[in-house]
């Protein structure tokens, strides 16, 4: 009996043994299988729920929670000023403030408001006002009386002694400058100005070393990126915002088109931000505040630093700063540009005029030429070669590498100073045979020929020839090359325009599929604008 008992027992032992290992292979098999299907027990899901997020982000640096901005605001703030610039100015009793006499809205205006420094003030919150000038009061009608406009803005410390930076629109024109930091004013230097990049440089002596601002590089700035921003807006002292960079080198039109460069970001700027810092997460600038769209939410612009770093050495120097100056009007290549001139690559600033009394003129430069390179360095678009022209200074020798005809050549320019920018005015005079109006109707335009009438009547000069677009199709492929009623049609694929047969037998001649090129200048109110390129392909 006992001997069974015990053979019994080992029985019972074995089979909890086979039931133990059959429960344990059940739940590793179960694992395996719940790991190979992205399947997830309770404890472990708020681990895979990030694990997949990495995933989907495509990145295999962790994500992790977004970033206080504390910190770095306080980091910041100390080196962060608001800027008074009041103006002072005579004018005749009951005269009125500038205005646009109904000629529509000015870019200026679309950005920053209404032009003005009165105005202007009114929406940064401070507003101007008029006393009475002279000892006799109001009562002495023919007496100017003064007026005195105020402006607010923003800036920032960059040096230990004092060095501010700050829009130059915010300071334009001030008879007096305050710089408020910490609980203090000072009075302020204005040590430099740069119009063409809306950049100021004051100066204020604090008696000590002050807390500044590292400029980092604006190139390294990504779109996505977080940005912070510390101003005055409306005067509210010290507002801090944040947002991305929404996209960089926009040109909108407020300055010289040839310098802009801008910065968006969609953190809040608003009026009295300008000439504020845009921060990274390291606390270096970026940017300099400068433009909103006011009749939009969250489009804001900036100066890049690295545009900042370019002057900075001019303006605390000399004051001012000078440029290289080639004298040409240059873009950049679309893709039928490129075609039209049997190109591959759009890589170049393409020659849309250029004017005899000028360094490149003088050279020889043509439009239609294609400037590839300068001094063996490669000009991919049109900023490339202002940079590198502007930073040489006047005086200096560049070498362009211009393509004319499918052909490279060198072409030596001694560069001279880049003029203030101003409009070219029209001429008048001039006789013509009188053309009726035509049109071809692929193109959707009507155009004549230029008579002494038009001349007269358009103020165009005695040295253009061609034909005059009268009318323009919504539908025309010439529409959205820009060519509008007004302009003048010079060329047509290099060859020049004299006459109304000259542009048909010229347009009529092309093969189906081919490009159709024109050189435009277009005029409005007696004032010429830049001439440009417009490209089609024949159908």
């Amino acid at each position: 009996m006992r001997k069974e008992t015990s053979v019994h027992m080992s029985t019972s032992q074995r089979r909890q043994i086979t039931t133990f290992m059959l429960v344990l292979g059940a739940v590793v098999f179960g694992m395996i299988l719940a790991g190979g299907l992205n399947l997830t027990v309770p404890g472990r899901a708020e681990t895979a729920s990030t694990l997949s997020a990495t995933q989907i982000a495509g990145s295999n640096a962790p994500i992790t929670s977004l970033p206080s901005f504390a910190d770095l605001a306080q980091a910041v703030d100390p080196a962060v000023v608001s800027i008074q610039a009041a103006t002072i100015q005579d004018r005749p009793r009951g005269g009125g403030g500038r205005g646009q006499g109904g000629q529509g809205m000015d870019p200026f205006e679309f950005f920053f408001g209404p032009r003005g420094r009165g105005q202007q003030d009114e929406e940064d919150g401070q507003g101007g006002q008029g006393s009475p000038g002279g000892p006799g009061g109001p009562g002495r009608g023919q007496d100017p009386e003064q007026f005195r406009s105020d402006a607010g803005g923003s800036g920032f410390v960059i040096s230990r002694d004092g060095l501010v930076v700050t829009n130059y629109h915010v300071v334009e024109g001030a008879s007096e400058v305050k710089v408020h930091l910490g609980d203090r004013d000072y009075p302020a230097e204005v040590k430099g100005t740069d119009q063409a990049t809306d950049i100021a440089l004051l100066k204020i002596n604090a008696g000590n070393d002050l807390r500044f601002l590292e400029l980092g590089d604006s190139d390294n700035v990504r779109v996505g990126d977080w940005i912070m921003v510390i101003g005055n807006p409306l005067n509210l002292d010290k507002t801090v915002t944040t947002g991305v960079v929404s996209a960089k080198g926009r040109s909108i039109g407020i300055s010289d088109a040839s310098f802009e460069n801008f910065i968006q970001t969609d953190a809040a700027i608003n009026f009295g931000n300008s000439g504020g810092p845009l921060v990274n997460l390291r606390g270096e600038v970026v940017g300099i505040a400068t433009a909103i769209n006011w009749g939009a939410e969250n489009i804001g612009f900036a100066v890049p630093v690295n545009t900042l770093r370019e002057v900075l050495p001019q303006l605390r120097e000399k004051g001012k700063v000078s440029r290289g100056y080639l004298g040409i009007q240059i873009q950049n290549l679309n893709y039928n540009q490129a075609r039209a001139f049997g190109l591959e690559s759009t890589d170049g600033a393409l020659v849309g005029s250029v004017e005899g009394s000028t360094p490149a003129g003088k050279s020889g430069i043509r439009h239609g030429d294609i400037i590839v390179g300068v001094d063996d360095i490669k000009v991919k678009n049109t900023h490339d070669l202002i940079n590198y022209v502007a930073n040489k200074g006047p005086g200096s020798t560049v070498t362009l590498d211009v393509l004319r005809d499918n052909q490279h050549r060198d072409v030596k320019v001694k560069l001279g100073e880049r003029p203030e920018r101003s409009a070219a005015n029209g001429r008048q005079g001039g006789e013509d045979e009188e053309e009726g109006e035509s049109g071809i109707d692929w193109l959707g335009i009507q155009y004549q020929g230029i008579t002494d009438n038009l001349r007269s009547t358009q103020g165009l000069p005695d040295d253009v020839d061609g034909v005059v677009v009268t009318n323009v199709a919504p539908t025309s492929p010439l529409y959205e090359q820009f060519i509008r009623p007004g302009t003048v049609i010079t060329e047509v694929n290099g060859q020049e325009v004299h006459s109304v047969a000259d542009f048909e037998k010229l347009v009529k001649g092309l093969k189906s599929g081919s490009y159709l090129r024109l050189y435009a200048m277009p005029f409005a109110r007696g004032q010429q604008g830049q001439p440009f390129f417009a490209v089609v392909q024949v159908p």
